[in-house]
């Protein structure tokens, strides 16, 4: 049984630096959690678990020591409550969400009412919408919720990281008719375009799909969506223990994605049963 797995699976550059900071911090600072957990991969949150940082769900709960911020980033209030409370910042923020919340910020300063492409409770996108410090914003999911959209002279557009760019641009194209001014920040992470080309192309190819990486993860979500759509023989799992041997009966070429959450061992142990499968 052939298996191709997609090159660019795995942790994309923001992961790989949120991870790399946390388990850094966890060596340095006796006292130490993140706000909210770091990555959405249970089990790189279990290890750094094993190592002394804790999830923490409130900044109100952590009273000293050091806080790691992790790679969806806070809210702006959040940042200020640790600010307030004088406690040590170990920030994991991927620098393509922080653009984002700087090119919001910017846009309600200039007078637009923000258009932000994206999940309404993913907490990236809550984390954005925060930095209009109170600015006009509507989040939607896709151009069918554009469309309610009131019309204003001026838009300003951002999206979560995450988001497809075919998504961004529909919801571009409604914005143009409900406003003479519409400025367009493509805040898309390159990383999410690429994984996303690569799974189509695979699963054209694959008689069944594979998608790696934790269920509260939106862009493996996404790539799971995007391989359903074009293979219908597609399970998405967050480890190797999931895999039943039923699914590949008649199969003879696998495809295998991962989300940009998923470390690469996970995704290791996953190549390594269905070749097993296969034997």
């Amino acid at each position: 049984m052939k298996i191709i797995l997609a090159a660019s699976a795995g942790f994309c550059f923001g992961v790989k630096r949120a991870t790399n900071l946390a388990f850094e911090a966890a060596d340095e600072y006796p006292h130490i959690c993140s706000l909210g957990p770091i990555i959405h991969s249970p089990q790189v949150v279990k290890k750094l678990e094993e190592k002394g940082v804790k999830v923490i769900g409130k900044v109100e709960d952590i009273d000293h020591g050091a806080v790691i911020i992790r790679s969806h980033g806070i809210t702006a209030e959040e940042l200020d409550m640790i600010h307030q409370r004088d406690l040590r910042i170990v920030d994991a923020t991927c620098p393509f969400v922080k653009k984002a919340q700087d090119y919001a910020t910017m846009l309600c300063n200039e007078g637009y009412s923000v258009v932000l492409v994206g999940e309404k409770d993913h907490p990236e996108v809550q984390g954005i919408i925060s930095y209009t410090r109170g600015g006009e914003v509507f989040v939607v999911a896709d151009c069918k919720e554009a469309e309610r959209v009131p019309n204003r002279p001026k838009l300003g557009l951002v999206a979560q990281t995450t988001q497809s760019f075919k998504n961004l641009q529909q919801v571009a194209e409604t914005c143009l008719e409900k406003s003479k001014e519409v400025r367009i920040f493509n805040t898309i992470c390159d990383a999410t375009s690429v994984r996303q080309n690569e799974a189509r192309k695979i699963a054209r190819e694959a008689d069944l799909m594979l998608v790696v990486g934790g269920f509260n993860s939106a862009n493996t979500t996404r790539l799971a969506q995007i391989c359903q759509d074009i293979q219908p023989r597609t399970f998405y799992v967050e480890t190797a223990e999931k895999i039943q041997d039923s699914w590949f009966d008649g199969v003879e070429c696998v495809g295998i994605t991962a989300g940009a959450s998923t470390p690469r061992w996970i995704i290791d142990q996953v190549v390594e049963r269905v070749a097993g499968v296969s034997k």
